[in-house]
């Protein structure tokens, strides 16, 4: 009996309406991203090409809001420093679940090269989590979109579940955060 006869008798899933629901949720929550970009330095300057005629991000369903209120994604783009890591912090607690980050560049990976900068912040995903990385000194347009694509995929299938992550391990980001952010009181998370 070969591979084939052994799928043939294999049950399929069962699915629950529950499931058949949030498998429909995350298929139209891929097709429908609302983005909040937060660019510092030379992170930014690749964003506003992507949503010119030329790259056209909104045929996707890559839409730029102006308020974190309204986001779906965040876009984190070039070096972060202690201060910039608070408004970071906020502007992503400020957003409404399902929420998911994007780092894009160089820096937000690994500090770019202000790695070595007493005041750089070198790993993001220390401080919250992070759903795609897309790298590059500034990455493309093209490699945005890439990302986005990516990030789709993964909204679709239910892997894009950072937020979730960091509802369960909160206890974990605030010791990181407060490790580099002496100066400020963290709110309570209140969901």
């Amino acid at each position: 009996m070969g591979k084939k006869d052994n799928f043939l008798n294999e049950m399929p899933e069962k699915l629950t309406y529950s499931k058949v629901w949030e498998k429909f949720n995350d298929w139209v929550r891929a097709k429908s991203l609302w983005v909040v970009a937060y660019g510092t330095g030379c992170g930014g300057i690749e964003i506003p090409p992507m949503v010119t005629s030329r790259f056209d991000a909104e045929r996707f369903g890559v839409n730029m809001v102006g308020t974190p209120r309204q986001a779906d994604v965040i876009i984190i783009s070039g070096y972060l420093s202690v201060k910039t890591l608070k408004r970071v912090i906020r502007v992503y607690e400020q957003m409404q679940s399902p929420k998911y980050v994007v780092a894009l560049g160089a820096c937000p990976i690994n500090g770019g090269m202000y790695y070595d900068s007493y005041n750089t912040i070198n790993l993001l995903e220390h401080y919250m989590p992070v759903d795609i990385w897309v790298t590059g000194c500034m990455p493309r347009p093209e490699a945005i979109l890439a990302g986005f694509a990516d990030l789709m995929g993964r909204i679709k299938e239910g892997r894009a579940d950072g937020w979730k992550e960091y509802i369960d391990n909160i206890k974990k980001y605030r010791k990181n955060q407060e490790k580099v952010i002496k100066t400020w009181k963290m709110p309570d998370y209140n969901w």
